[in-house]
Parts: structure tokens; sequence; C-alpha cells
């Protein structure tokens, strides 16, 4: 190891230094300045981080080790990391993170992100990301002693650990109603219901593997929960979209006809808008399929229609033991706005994480569980009905046994005939 030290007993750092040039910010220079804080007693961890960091730059190899840390009560949310080069660097030879739950739907007061920061820098490193690609908090940076006492102040002003492990892991919120004026439904009643309701499942690991919640009041989807959620709630409506004619003359006046075609009309993905003669707007709503590209276009022409609700998709993930995955339309439309709804939507959350407990294999996602034993088994556990919309991709065998087709399009039917009459009373 090369390394050396400067008369103020910092590690030189000349391979992390390169990342500091260019025109981007830098997270070295946050590091940096942490360090350079000479009345914090943080200073000298930061200082044997950045050493490490450059040892780890010069060897191409990490030295960091898991092990077990937790909190008094719990099984998760705390990430432990031990250093293997504690004897060159002994002031970061633990830097255990805490993972924090968020608010719903992120909403601070600037009160709250002070005490925050004056808890993180009085038991930990003072390095706080807001937030981690799990939805957390992360509060990077402390020792085994530490990470109790932060765990204690910040339950203090109501903060609690969130998920880690093979556990249900912390819910992401879309700011939604309370700023977009996208949002379909009230998405921080919906996690929050969902996140008290299964606590435990959180807190004291017992799942096969992680499972995630995530809630977008529209399909603008901005917590990315189609793609990386177990359990993915999306507003939507299920009228037809409004329209101002007005405002959409105003637009092609503005801009005009031509790319208002190759902006709204020719991105539209089923091809279900049309741009008339007198420069007013007409919409198959049959065909929409509520991607949010023209509202997102023209936001005073067009906006979601009255039917409000949410769609909710089941599987999204990451790489792992299979490819990434997006996730499978399960119920196309579901009411929430009452009381019951909300109730409804937690039921249904509670059958889909029993039927993962009950049936995953270790180490596997819900999409990969239903990637192995296929949808049709996957939606006859949990008690919901095929559905059009479930389709993911039309079937590339020419060969189909077609001798129950009468009887399954006469549930169909009757099951159609049964909505129909229920939505008339």
């Amino acid at each position: 190891m090369k390394d050396e030290s400067t008369d103020k007993g910092q590690h030189n750092t000349p391979m992390l230094d390169e990342l500091e040039g260019g025109k981007w910010p830098s997270f070295v220079t946050g590091l940096k300045r942490l360090r350079d804080n000479q009345d914090a007693k943080y200073a000298p961890m930061m200082n044997d981080l950045l050493g490490q960091l450059e040892h780890s730059y010069e060897e191409r190899l990490g030295f960091w080790k898991g092990g077990t840390v937790s909190v008094l009560g719990y099984g998760g949310g705390i990430i432990p990391r031990f250093s293997e080069v504690a004897d060159k660097f002994p002031a970061s030879k633990e830097f255990h993170t805490l993972r924090v739950m968020p608010p719903a739907g992120y909403h601070y007061s600037t009160d709250l992100l002070r005490q925050m920061c004056d808890i993180w820098e009085e038991h930990g490193s003072g390095l706080i990301a807001f937030h981690g690609q799990s939805g957390d908090i992360m509060f990077q940076g402390t020792t085994t002693e530490g990470t109790q006492k932060a765990f204690d102040a910040l339950n203090e002003i109501g903060f609690d650990l969130g998920g880690a492990g093979p556990a249900l892991r912390t819910a992401m919120s879309c700011v939604g109603h309370a700023r977009c004026e996208q949002s379909c439904y009230d998405e921080v009643r919906a996690h929050r219901t969902l996140i008290n309701a299964f606590l435990d499942e959180m807190h004291r690991p017992s799942l096969p593997y992680k499972f995630k919640f995530k809630f977008s009041g529209c399909a603008n989807d901005c917590v990315n929960a189609i793609h990386r959620a177990d359990f993915a709630v999306i507003g939507t409506w299920r009228d037809d979209i409004k329209i101002d004619q007005e405002k959409v003359k105003e637009h092609v006046a503005t801009v005009g006809r031509k790319y208002t075609i190759d902006t709204v009309v020719s991105m539209c993905p089923t091809r279900a808008i049309s741009l008339n003669d007198d420069d007013t707007l007409e919409i198959d709503n049959q065909s929409c399929v509520r991607c949010m590209h023209c509202i997102n276009v023209m936001t005073k022409a067009l906006s979601p229609g009255d039917d409000k609700g949410v769609s909710i998709l089941i599987g999204g993930k990451r790489s792992l033991k299979v490819g990434d995955l997006m996730g499978t339309m399960i119920i196309p439309f579901m009411k929430l706005e009452s009381d019951e709804d909300f109730e409804k939507l937690e039921e249904f959350g509670e059958t889909v994480i029993e039927f993962f407990a009950d049936n995953a294999l270790e180490h596997e996602r819900i999409g990969e569980t239903i990637d192995r034993i296929g949808l049709p088994a996957f939606i006859e556990a949990v008690g919901v009905d095929p559905d059009p919309n479930m389709v993911n991709h039309p079937r590339t065998s020419s060969y189909v046994r077609t001798d129950d087709f009468d009887e399954e399009a006469e549930k169909w039917f009757a099951r159609k005939a049964a909505e129909a009459q229920i939505s008339a009373e």
C-alpha cells in the first residue's frame, strides 16, 4: 500500500482527487468536507474512510465485510459494514448504515431536516443520502455502539427503521395529490395503510426474499413502481380523457400543426389520437392505454378523467435469478376512495404476501415465482379472475386446445353480466 499522510494527518488520495475533475459534482468533495470539519467528532472516521477508499481504488478490491448488527426489538433495518483493513484505518473500522423510512410522499419540514442532521452528526459520520435506491433515508457510517443511540434519537422525533434482508422493504410513494394535478388517488393514505398493516413483516424478516410496495399517482410512475416493485399501485382512470378544445387550439397555434402531430398524435402508442382540420383533438378512448404522454405534452388542454382509481401490477424487479421484469397487470382497475376500498386493498396485499411467503423459493422475488409457476396458477391462488389486460405477449405457438373454450366463454359472459348488474344497482 502506498498510503501517505499530510501534515494534518490526512490521507493522500490522488486517485479520488481525479473524480473531482470535470463539470459534475463529486461525492468525494462531500466526503472531504466532512473530513475537514476538524471540530466534529466524525472527522477522523471520514479521514480513514477516504484512506480506505483510495486503498480500494489502488488494489481494485473492496475491503468491507458484513456481519450482524441490530437495535433492540428489530431484526432488520441495519446494513452492517466492518473493515477488513482496520489495522490501517482504525477510525472507520465500523461503518454501519441505518435505513430509515421516509415520510409518505417525501414531505419534510426544514426543522425536521435539521434535527436529522444534528442527530447524525452526534452519533454518526454526518453523511446522509436522501434517498437510497430502496427509498430509505440512508444514515451512512456509525459504530455498533452508535447504531442504537442514533436509532433511539431518530425514534424520538417520529422515525422508524426501514426494511433490509428477506423482509418487506421500505415503501415509496410519489408526492402525489399534495402537489401534482395528475394524481388519481390518495397515495399517502394507501402507502401508510399498507405499511402500518404489515410492519412486522418489515422489522422481523421472515419472507423468502425482499418484497416491495410502491405507489405512483399516475402512469408517469415517478417512483419507478412498475419495473422495481413487487406490488405496484398505479393511479389511472376508466372514463374519457378530459379535453379543453380551446386550449388545444391555443397549443396548436403556438407550436404549429406539424409539431403537434409529431409530438402528440404520432407518439400515441395505440394511435388513439387524431388532430382534426379545425385544430381540435379527437381521442378514441377505448383504444387509450392511459400512458400519460399526450397529457404531459398538453397539460392545459388534456387531463385525466373523473372516474379515477388504481391498477395493481405484481412482480416488477431488476435482474436476479431471471432477467429484469416489468410488473404484470393483475387488477386493471380498483376504486380507492372509501374506507371499504382501502380495506380491500389491504386484504389483497395480505393475500399476495401470504402467497409469496408460502410458495416462493429462497432468494426468489414474486415475479420470478410467477414466472416459474405460471400466471394462471398465481391468479387462481390469489382469487383474481382472468382478464385480457393481463396478457403480456400474444402466444407464439399455433397449437392450442379449444375443447374448453365454450365453458370458459360462458363463465366470462356470466361474470360480465354480474358486473353490469352491480354497476346498474
